[in-house]
């Protein structure tokens, strides 16, 4: 085996150990197994809620193992491939050499991908994230835009097979959307979608445009943590107005005829949730209740440590605060404006292919103290 290709093996492993250390093998296997005896216990699901919080821990728990498991494998199985290459001769060694250097290149990323996640150390990163998608600048392009965003992150929930629960989408009366609130219910969702909080901006040839005229839209996306019981976020019953109102559908139709969607509105705040999304008119209750003591927590966090005020702008979405820019036209291209990291494939990061941005943000927000 070349020398090169030791020294990069051995790289590899380095990088793994430290990965395995971090998240404490031992530890996780001993989780595990708590969780698959509390999710054996045939009285758990008498509390729906923390039957679906147990089982999804488990689920995540032992994918997280099994991919660790999966990358020292993969590792051990390389200098085998390198070997068996040697053995080879003439266009057959060209080949079986190719495909375990594209092995080794693939075990990089992976083994990269697996490395960023163990800089999710902050206070919430372990949380469910609650994603807020608004339109800004650029009119009936700007709600296209904002419902193609929500598109983008739903589909990547889907490829890491994440749940997502839709809380309410406000619809624009001509195209896409005015606002969406939807959760992602995983763990680390809310660390790992963090960086994505900012406005994100749109240029191509509108297609509302009859003149067929190039149109720079934004959408602004908000990523909040889900509270949690041991939050004691209390609101009091005196200062929270509740309006009901029949939920609506694109063009401004109604979907149901009674009035089961839910309006509050945090008297000392402003601050104003609205959940359509069930039938139930307790249920969006109960769900704009969330909602809104997540922003009522982040507001508190916001206040407590000053320096996080650059994570949450309140500017609107416009040229001043960008952080992605995405250009359909003239040139294929989209970038991000912190780390500079760029790809020239925008159909399949709008199609939920945006992981290689997550993990150049959450390594740009480790090297930015204020971050």
């Amino acid at each position: 085996m070349h020398p090169d290709v030791s020294a990069d093996l051995a790289e590899l492993d380095a990088t793994l150990k430290t990965v395995e250390s971090v998240l404490d093998l031992d530890e996780l296997v001993r989780r595990i197994d708590e969780l698959e005896q509390q999710a054996a216990d045939p009285e758990l699901w008498n509390n729906q809620e923390h039957a679906q919080s147990v089982t999804s821990e488990l689920s995540h728990a032992q994918t997280e193992l099994r991919r660790i498991r999966d990358l020292r494998q993969r590792l051990e199985d390389l200098p085998v491939l390198y070997e068996l290459a040697e053995g080879e001769e003439g266009e057959a060694h060209a080949a079986a050499l190719a495909d375990a250097d594209a092995e080794r290149t693939a075990l990089h990323i992976d083994v990269e991908a697996m490395e960023v996640r163990t800089l999710l150390s902050g206070e919430y990163d372990k949380r469910e994230a609650l994603v807020n998608i608004r339109s800004g600048a650029g009119g009936v392009d700007a709600a296209d835009w904002a419902m193609m965003l929500m598109r983008m992150y739903v589909r990547w929930a889907e490829r890491h097979k994440y749940q997502v629960e839709i809380y309410d989408t406000s619809y624009a009366e001509e195209a896409g959307i005015k606002s969406a609130t939807f959760a992602v219910k995983a763990p680390y969702a809310y660390g790992t979608l963090s960086v994505e909080m900012g406005t994100h901006r749109l240029v191509r040839i509108s297609p509302f445009d009859n003149q067929g005229r190039r149109q720079t839209s934004f959408a602004e996306v908000e990523v909040l943590p889900v509270v949690e019981t041991t939050d004691h976020i209390e609101i009091p019953e005196g200062e929270i107005r509740v309006d009901v109102y029949r939920s609506s559908g694109p063009g401004g139709q109604s979907v149901n005829t009674t009035d089961s969607a839910v309006r509050l509105t945090h008297i000392p705040t402003g601050i104003v949730v609205t959940c359509q999304n069930e039938k139930s008119q307790l249920q969006n209750k109960i769900s704009a209740m969330r909602v809104l003591q997540a922003k009522l927590l982040e507001r508190k966090r916001q206040e407590e440590r000053a320096e996080m005020d650059a994570l949450k702008t309140n500017e609107g979405a416009s040229w001043g605060n960008q952080m992605r820019s995405y250009v359909l036209h003239p040139y294929q291209m989209v970038k991000d404006l912190r780390t500079n990291y760029e790809v020239n494939n925008p159909s399949a990061v709008l199609d939920g292919d945006i992981d290689a941005f997550i993990e150049s943000g959450i390594r740009w927000r480790m090297q930015e103290p204020s971050q």
